[in-house]
């Protein structure tokens, strides 16, 4: 298996996780054969490994709810759904000022080229 995270997740190398990462809902691979997904609840660190404690995965048959990890893993993190937010933000109203200066645009050329189905008044 080769997790890589999802488009709402950036990786974090599991040696760079501090408290400011306590609460935040993290995935990882923990072997060949199994992605985690929880809620950090606790993290411990030696030189070659780090030990994470995670809410909401222990209690079934083959979950537990503490792993070890090498420094150099990544672990998945959530975006911040502000700073997303802000992005997204900036997107649209990017979107939207292309759009209307294309209508702006168009009202223009609109305006200087005369209809060719109208005609003046011959009366």
């Amino acid at each position: 298996m080769s997790y890589s995270g999802s488009q709402s997740e950036k990786p974090v190398a599991a040696g760079d996780l501090d408290r400011s990462h306590i609460g935040q809902t993290v995935s990882f691979e923990s072997n060949d054969f199994t992605v985690v997904f929880g809620t950090l609840s606790g993290i411990a660190r030696t030189e070659a490994m780090v030990y994470l404690s995670l809410q909401g995965v222990g209690g079934g048959t083959h979950l537990k709810d503490e792993y070890d990890v090498p420094v150099s893993q990544n672990v998945y993190v959530q975006l911040d759904p502000l700073s997303t937010a802000g992005k997204t933000l900036a997107d649209a109203e990017r979107v939207i000022k292309e759009k209307f200066d294309e209508i702006k645009k168009n009202l223009r050329d609109r305006e200087q080229k005369p209809d060719a189905e109208q005609k003046p008044d011959s009366e």
